[in-house]
């Protein structure tokens, strides 16, 4: 056995009361709901700083433009405190939702806000909410000179460059006849932008947010499930590769609960007895693929049209 190089990191989103507002159609979000984002915004992301100062920790807090604007000061901790800030929309928009136009909007929207609020330094990280995406989202993201994005999910644990979206599919319709979409998707080719990738099984808001009225977000699993679901992933890999990446995706009106900390920090501890783990932002994660010294993996599929 080789001796193992392990990069480990946090991407937290900063949603706040975003997400809560992010209705679709303009509808009117119950209060309480907003006060959750509320509550994530400045309980949340103290408890989460504390526990980064404590392990001594730099993670990526993926922010919507909106949460920096509406809670400046809380956003200055993190950004003071030497922690990444990436891109997270401007009011967690959905971008498989929204036309070509409007995704660039936002996007330069968001650039903006979290350029002048970084002292004029351009972001270089991107997670779509709700990891729903889009086949002008890479473009967008190469064409803005994004370094990485975190919403897709071609691996778990290997970084790669995320596929050019040139590739297609037909999606069966069968209003038509069966030949209509008998046809296997084109070939993947790579972009420019690296993929830190998105894992819905390393993720606190499925497992842990309550939402009521919403099938599957009950929201009360307890923690030592998901703590021994996140830590047979981290074993699995570990046992199975001498290089790799492990991000974890969680949100301060989540994570930033009395009973998640306490997972964390077992989690934390749980890694932390392991030769060659390296914690660190996901933008470095994406610089040491770039720059050639995390090897990661090539995504193939598809055939020739």
């Amino acid at each position: 056995m080789g001796k193992k190089r392990v990069l480990v990191g946090y991407g937290i989103d900063v949603d706040a009361v975003a997400n809560w507002i992010n209705t679709t159609d303009g509808a009117p979000q119950n209060p309480t709901n907003v006060s959750r984002g509320v509550y994530g915004a400045t309980v949340g992301i103290d408890r989460l700083l504390k526990l980064w100062d404590k392990y001594n920790i730099k993670a990526t807090f993926f922010t919507p433009a909106h949460s920096i604007e509406s809670f400046p000061k809380q956003l200055a901790k993190v950004r003071d405190s030497g922690h990444e800030l990436g891109l997270h929309g401007y009011t967690h928009e959905f971008v498989s939702q929204l036309s070509a136009a409007q995704q660039q909007d936002v996007l330069t929207r968001s650039i903006d806000v979290l350029t002048k609020f970084c002292g004029g330094k351009r972001p270089i990280g991107y997670t779509a909410p709700a990891w729903s995406t889009s086949k002008e989202l890479i473009p967008q993201l190469a064409a803005e000179g994004i370094l990485y994005d975190h919403s897709f999910m071609h691996h778990d644990v290997q970084p790669y460059f995320a596929p050019d979206s040139s590739e297609s599919w037909i999606e069966t319709n069968h209003a038509k006849s069966a030949d209509a979409w008998m046809s296997p998707m084109t070939k993947i080719k790579p972009s420019k932008v690296v993929e830190i990738p998105a894992n819905w099984h390393l993720d606190d808001w499925p497992p842990l947010q309550p939402i009521p009225g919403r099938p599957g977000a009950q929201g009360f699993v307890d923690t030592s499930v998901v703590e021994k679901l996140w830590m047979e992933q981290f074993d699995f890999a570990y046992r199975e590769y001498e290089t790799f990446i492990f991000p974890m995706s969680i949100h301060p009106q989540v994570s930033g609960k009395p009973h998640v900390v306490l997972m964390h920090e077992r989690i934390i501890e749980h890694i932390n007895k392991h030769e060659g783990v390296e914690w660190m932002p996901l933008g470095d994660m994406a610089k040491e693929f770039l720059e050639g010294r995390m090897p990661g993996v090539e995504v193939e599929g598809g055939v020739e049209s």
